[in-house]
């Protein structure tokens, strides 16, 4: 199976990440307007991306400030199955590069005391296929809205992740 992954350092709190990770309010403002989501294990959000078309994921584990986990109950095909995990790191920098030398860069060029490294993977994927190279290209777009709404208070949803208006 395939799996999408990505890693990034988010100049904020892990607090402020979890809550933009997991409230309507928050995915809303970085993955796609007008989300339903209830930050409670067990219930099922609805992320609505146009013309009727939205994913509905199961909200499977919820760790406070560390750890969210969902599993798609529905959408694409090929996405349906798979999970998707957000993992958030805490540490001094000193540790960071200690422990995660692949974001040395990323942490060269931050400029925040405080830094939350994100774990992210959406797994099992039947296959690599052209919608799965899609999908990881979208995923960093989406990360990076995530990264700017936390830093900021602004990020660049859908249908604007590509920078197109």
């Amino acid at each position: 199976m395939a799996d999408i992954r990505h890693t990034l350092i988010i100049e904020t709190a892990p607090q402020q990440v979890y809550k933009a990770l997991t409230t309507a309010e928050g995915l809303s403002a970085w993955w796609t307007p007008n989300t339903i989501a209830i930050p409670e294990t067990g219930t099922v959000s609805s992320f609505p991306f146009g013309d009727g078309y939205s994913k509905q994921m199961e909200v499977k584990e919820l760790i406070p400030d560390e750890f969210v986990r969902w599993i798609c109950l529905k959408g694409d095909k090929e996405w349906v199955g798979t999970s998707l995990t957000f993992k958030l790191i805490h540490q001094d920098e000193t540790s960071l590069n200690a422990n995660h030398p692949e974001v040395r860069g990323q942490l060269e060029q931050a400029n925040a005391s405080v830094k939350t490294l994100l774990l992210f993977e959406q797994r099992d994927w039947k296959e690599y296929s052209p919608t799965f190279a899609e999908c990881s290209y979208t995923w960093a777009m989406f990360l990076r809205s995530l990264k700017l709404y936390c830093e900021t208070g602004k990020g660049t949803p859908w249908p604007t992740q590509h920078g197109i208006t």
